[in-house]
């Protein structure tokens, strides 16, 4: 979708929808991973799943999907936000990639304030997945900018764009 394409990563509730909805606000062309391109699916296979108990369900990204949109150039720069558990498949299309990091206590703060019928909201399964993932950084991108998205959102969209020269 962009001549420059960027990935933002982190763990749940680090604030990946929030941001990407901020830079959308700001005239920025983004695509919502977790809305456009995400499944449940098996990690092994990249095959869709049905069903909670099926061992290697992740949640991934369609790979043909990103590849097709990094490679369509109508706009100056696309943000890709949200996670995936297979973006090893194709993280080498993104010209940068972040990581929001936040705290223990920011995620407990965010879990708790999240609405019961959100993923994580209420659901124990969906809160010790995230404290999980947060105490071991699962599935996360191990060659990304780390950006401290515990400062005001602002803040945060500021420093992305800085890093990627799309600052206004």
């Amino acid at each position: 979708m962009g001549v420059k394409n960027y990935l933002l990563d982190g763990v749940s509730c680090a604030g990946k929808t929030t941001v990407c909805n901020e830079l959308q606000r700001r005239g920025y062309h983004t695509i919502h991973g977790d809305r456009e391109l995400a499944y449940w699916g098996d990690l092994e296979t990249g095959e869709p799943v049905a069903g909670s108990a099926v061992e290697n369900r992740a949640w991934l990204w369609d790979v043909a999907k990103v590849k097709a949109l990094v490679a369509d150039h109508n706009h100056a720069a696309t943000f890709f936000c949200g996670g995936s558990r297979n973006s090893g498949r194709f993280i080498d299309l993104f010209d940068q990639v972040f990581v929001l990091a936040i705290d223990l206590d920011t995620l407990n703060r965010r879990l708790a304030a999240r609405p019961a019928h959100a993923w994580g909201g209420t659901a124990s399964e969906g809160e010790a997945f995230a404290r999980e993932q947060h105490a071991t950084n699962a599935g996360l991108p191990a060659k990304a900018t780390i950006i401290d998205a515990t400062a005001p959102l602002a803040s945060v969209v500021d420093t992305i764009l800085l890093y990627t020269n799309q600052n206004e």
